[in-house]
Protein backbone atom coordinates (compact mmCIF):
# COMPACT_ATOMS: atom_id res chain seq x y z
CA UNK A 1 0.00 0.00 0.00
CA UNK A 2 1.37 3.67 -1.09
CA UNK A 3 1.53 5.81 2.34
CA UNK A 4 3.03 8.98 0.80
CA UNK A 5 1.23 11.42 1.71
CA UNK A 6 -1.16 12.93 -0.82
CA UNK A 7 0.67 16.62 -1.35
CA UNK A 8 4.28 14.29 -1.86
CA UNK A 9 2.23 12.62 -4.48
CA UNK A 10 1.23 15.90 -6.22
CA UNK A 11 4.25 17.54 -6.03
CA UNK A 12 6.33 14.96 -7.26
CA UNK A 13 4.05 14.49 -10.55
CA UNK A 14 4.37 17.63 -10.69
CA UNK A 15 8.09 18.27 -10.42
CA UNK A 16 8.62 15.25 -12.82
CA UNK A 17 5.84 16.80 -15.14
CA UNK A 18 8.18 20.00 -15.10
CA UNK A 19 11.27 18.20 -16.04
CA UNK A 20 10.08 15.92 -18.74
CA UNK A 21 8.32 19.33 -20.18
CA UNK A 22 11.49 20.89 -20.15
CA UNK A 23 13.51 18.02 -21.62
CA UNK A 24 10.59 17.60 -24.42
CA UNK A 25 11.66 21.13 -25.70
CA UNK A 26 15.27 19.73 -25.60
CA UNK A 27 14.40 16.82 -27.63
CA UNK A 28 12.61 18.74 -30.03
CA UNK A 29 14.78 21.53 -30.89
CA UNK A 30 17.71 19.24 -30.71
CA UNK A 31 16.03 17.09 -33.59
CA UNK A 32 15.69 20.66 -36.12
CA UNK A 33 18.57 21.20 -38.51
CA UNK A 34 17.70 24.80 -38.28
CA UNK A 35 18.28 25.06 -34.49
CA UNK A 36 21.44 22.58 -34.60
CA UNK A 37 23.18 25.20 -32.71
CA UNK A 38 20.17 25.80 -30.40
CA UNK A 39 20.50 26.67 -26.80
CA UNK A 40 18.98 25.57 -23.43
CA UNK A 41 17.53 29.17 -22.47
CA UNK A 42 17.71 30.26 -19.21
CA UNK A 43 14.20 30.72 -18.25
CA UNK A 44 14.20 26.65 -18.58
CA UNK A 45 16.60 26.52 -16.18
CA UNK A 46 14.49 28.96 -13.47
CA UNK A 47 12.00 26.47 -14.79
CA UNK A 48 13.57 24.08 -12.85
CA UNK A 49 15.28 25.48 -10.26
CA UNK A 50 11.75 26.58 -9.56
CA UNK A 51 9.95 23.39 -9.37
CA UNK A 52 12.92 21.50 -7.49
CA UNK A 53 13.10 24.05 -4.68
CA UNK A 54 9.42 23.91 -4.09
CA UNK A 55 9.55 20.28 -3.59
CA UNK A 56 12.32 20.15 -1.45
CA UNK A 57 11.47 22.71 0.92
CA UNK A 58 7.80 20.83 1.08
CA UNK A 59 9.66 17.85 1.86
CA UNK A 60 11.88 19.58 4.09
CA UNK A 61 8.99 20.99 6.20
CA UNK A 62 7.49 18.10 6.01
CA UNK A 63 10.39 16.00 7.13
CA UNK A 64 11.05 18.35 10.18
CA UNK A 65 7.46 18.47 11.18
CA UNK A 66 8.19 22.63 10.40
CA UNK A 67 5.35 24.92 10.22
CA UNK A 68 5.47 28.16 7.81
CA UNK A 69 5.20 29.81 4.79
CA UNK A 70 7.80 29.93 2.20
CA UNK A 71 9.17 32.38 -0.57
CA UNK A 72 11.15 31.08 -3.29
CA UNK A 73 13.32 33.62 -5.58
CA UNK A 74 15.52 32.20 -8.24
CA UNK A 75 18.23 34.67 -9.37
CA UNK A 76 17.89 36.25 -13.36
CA UNK A 77 20.50 34.26 -15.21
CA UNK A 78 23.06 35.98 -18.28
CA UNK A 79 20.59 35.70 -21.29
CA UNK A 80 23.59 35.11 -23.03
CA UNK A 81 24.23 31.72 -21.82
CA UNK A 82 24.41 28.91 -24.49
CA UNK A 83 24.83 25.60 -24.05
CA UNK A 84 24.22 22.72 -26.14
CA UNK A 85 20.59 21.10 -26.05
CA UNK A 86 20.21 18.47 -23.87
CA UNK A 87 18.51 15.42 -25.18
CA UNK A 88 18.22 13.80 -21.32
CA UNK A 89 15.90 14.58 -18.86
CA UNK A 90 17.25 17.70 -16.82
CA UNK A 91 18.36 16.87 -13.33
CA UNK A 92 18.38 19.14 -10.16
CA UNK A 93 20.14 18.49 -6.73
CA UNK A 94 20.86 21.34 -4.16
CA UNK A 95 24.47 21.76 -3.85
CA UNK A 96 24.57 24.19 -0.79
CA UNK A 97 23.33 24.60 1.99
CA UNK A 98 22.54 21.24 4.00
CA UNK A 99 18.74 22.87 4.33
CA UNK A 100 17.25 24.20 1.57
CA UNK A 101 16.61 27.50 3.55
CA UNK A 102 18.22 31.21 3.35
CA UNK A 103 20.84 31.39 0.09
CA UNK A 104 21.39 28.51 -2.11
CA UNK A 105 22.84 26.85 -5.09
CA UNK A 106 21.07 24.65 -6.81
CA UNK A 107 23.36 21.77 -9.40
CA UNK A 108 21.04 22.15 -12.59
CA UNK A 109 22.77 18.97 -15.22
CA UNK A 110 22.03 17.65 -18.58
CA UNK A 111 23.62 13.83 -18.70
CA UNK A 112 23.38 13.86 -22.46
CA UNK A 113 25.98 12.99 -25.36
CA UNK A 114 27.31 16.75 -24.51
CA UNK A 115 27.07 16.73 -20.72
CA UNK A 116 27.07 20.52 -19.06
CA UNK A 117 25.91 21.60 -15.57
CA UNK A 118 24.81 24.74 -14.51
CA UNK A 119 24.76 26.29 -10.95
CA UNK A 120 21.76 28.38 -10.64
CA UNK A 121 21.15 30.27 -7.21
CA UNK A 122 18.47 31.19 -5.40
CA UNK A 123 16.50 32.94 -2.06
CA UNK A 124 14.31 30.60 -0.11
CA UNK A 125 12.57 32.84 2.31
CA UNK A 126 11.14 30.87 5.23
CA UNK A 127 8.56 32.91 7.77
CA UNK A 128 7.76 31.64 10.82
CA UNK A 129 5.82 33.36 14.01
CA UNK A 130 8.50 33.90 16.39
CA UNK A 131 8.60 35.40 19.69
CA UNK A 132 9.67 40.01 19.57
CA UNK A 133 9.54 42.34 22.07
CA UNK A 134 6.73 45.28 22.55
CA UNK A 135 8.75 47.87 23.70
CA UNK A 136 12.72 48.79 24.73
CA UNK A 137 13.55 46.75 27.38
CA UNK A 138 16.41 46.88 29.67
CA UNK A 139 19.70 44.76 30.11
CA UNK A 140 18.70 41.74 33.80
CA UNK A 141 15.02 42.89 33.33
CA UNK A 142 12.60 39.56 33.43
CA UNK A 143 10.50 39.18 30.79
CA UNK A 144 6.92 39.68 31.46
CA UNK A 145 4.00 38.55 29.37
CA UNK A 146 2.97 42.04 28.27
CA UNK A 147 6.77 42.52 27.01
CA UNK A 148 6.37 39.99 24.40
CA UNK A 149 4.48 38.89 21.52
CA UNK A 150 4.36 36.33 18.24
CA UNK A 151 5.03 38.19 14.84
CA UNK A 152 5.74 36.81 11.44
CA UNK A 153 9.48 36.45 10.52
CA UNK A 154 11.72 35.42 7.90
CA UNK A 155 13.43 33.13 10.04
CA UNK A 156 16.17 32.46 7.22
CA UNK A 157 17.84 35.55 8.33
CA UNK A 158 18.06 34.36 12.31
CA UNK A 159 21.45 32.74 12.67
CA UNK A 160 21.50 32.86 16.61
CA UNK A 161 18.30 30.43 17.62
CA UNK A 162 14.40 32.06 18.18
CA UNK A 163 11.87 31.15 20.00
CA UNK A 164 8.11 30.26 18.66
CA UNK A 165 6.47 30.26 21.91
CA UNK A 166 5.94 32.95 24.69
CA UNK A 167 6.29 30.43 27.49
CA UNK A 168 9.83 29.66 26.48
CA UNK A 169 10.76 33.79 26.60
CA UNK A 170 8.44 34.96 29.62
CA UNK A 171 10.03 34.37 32.69
CA UNK A 172 13.42 34.45 31.28
CA UNK A 173 16.42 37.32 32.07
CA UNK A 174 17.74 39.40 29.43
CA UNK A 175 21.20 39.32 28.64
CA UNK A 176 20.81 42.64 26.82
CA UNK A 177 18.82 45.48 26.46
CA UNK A 178 16.83 45.33 23.09
CA UNK A 179 14.19 47.99 21.17
CA UNK A 180 10.79 47.54 20.53
CA UNK A 181 9.81 44.83 17.92
CA UNK A 182 13.40 42.90 18.28
CA UNK A 183 13.43 39.11 17.31
CA UNK A 184 14.47 37.47 20.93
CA UNK A 185 17.17 34.93 20.36
CA UNK A 186 18.98 32.35 22.05
CA UNK A 187 21.69 35.05 23.11
CA UNK A 188 19.53 37.51 24.99
CA UNK A 189 18.21 35.36 27.37
CA UNK A 190 19.09 33.53 30.18
CA UNK A 191 17.54 31.19 32.93
CA UNK A 192 16.46 33.79 35.90
CA UNK A 193 17.49 33.06 38.86
CA UNK A 194 14.35 31.72 41.56
CA UNK A 195 16.91 30.56 44.44
CA UNK A 196 20.31 32.90 45.77
CA UNK A 197 23.13 30.52 47.48
CA UNK A 198 22.38 31.29 51.26
CA UNK A 199 18.91 31.11 50.80
CA UNK A 200 16.29 28.97 53.20
CA UNK A 201 14.28 26.19 51.25
CA UNK A 202 11.68 23.55 51.58
CA UNK A 203 13.42 20.39 50.53
CA UNK A 204 10.63 17.85 48.90
CA UNK A 205 11.91 14.13 48.90
CA UNK A 206 9.40 12.40 46.43
CA UNK A 207 8.64 8.52 46.02
CA UNK A 208 5.54 7.98 44.08
CA UNK A 209 2.61 9.11 45.87
CA UNK A 210 5.09 9.55 48.88
CA UNK A 211 6.67 13.12 49.71
CA UNK A 212 8.86 14.41 52.50
CA UNK A 213 9.78 17.68 53.60
CA UNK A 214 12.76 19.18 55.27
CA UNK A 215 14.08 22.41 55.55
CA UNK A 216 17.26 23.26 53.55
CA UNK A 217 20.35 26.08 52.59
CA UNK A 218 21.27 26.51 49.09
CA UNK A 219 24.61 26.40 48.29
CA UNK A 220 24.77 27.84 44.45
CA UNK A 221 22.26 30.02 42.71
CA UNK A 222 19.71 28.49 40.16
CA UNK A 223 16.87 28.97 38.36
CA UNK A 224 13.62 26.69 37.35
CA UNK A 225 14.42 23.09 36.51
CA UNK A 226 17.88 23.38 37.17
CA UNK A 227 20.21 21.25 39.50
CA UNK A 228 21.93 22.91 42.36
CA UNK A 229 23.47 21.51 45.66
CA UNK A 230 21.67 21.72 48.41
CA UNK A 231 22.53 21.09 52.56
CA UNK A 232 19.51 19.20 54.61
CA UNK A 233 19.51 21.03 57.67
CA UNK A 234 18.24 17.95 59.33
CA UNK A 235 21.01 15.50 58.50
CA UNK A 236 23.70 18.46 57.36
CA UNK A 237 24.26 16.25 53.79
CA UNK A 238 24.62 17.85 50.67
CA UNK A 239 22.10 17.01 47.94
CA UNK A 240 21.82 18.13 44.25
CA UNK A 241 17.58 19.24 43.88
CA UNK A 242 15.37 20.30 41.37
CA UNK A 243 14.34 24.16 41.58
CA UNK A 244 10.79 23.61 41.28
CA UNK A 245 9.91 26.96 42.39
CA UNK A 246 11.62 30.23 44.45
CA UNK A 247 12.55 29.07 47.61
CA UNK A 248 11.22 25.29 46.98
CA UNK A 249 13.43 22.51 45.71
CA UNK A 250 13.01 18.79 44.77
CA UNK A 251 14.53 15.35 44.88
CA UNK A 252 13.54 11.87 44.15
CA UNK A 253 14.14 9.86 47.14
Amino acid sequence: MNTEPTFFRRLTSNFRKLLCAMSAVCLFNAGSPALADAVTLPDMLIGVTQGFLEFTVEDYLATSQTEGRYEIEVNRLDPRMHMPMCDKELTATLESPATPIGRVTVKVRCDSSSPWTVFVPAQVRLFRDVVTTTRPLKRAAIIEPEDVMLRERDISLINQGYFTSLDQAIGQKLTRPTVADQVLTLVHLEQAEVISKGDQVVITARSGTLSVRMPGEALSNGGLREQIRVKNLNSQRIIKAQVIAPGQVEVAM
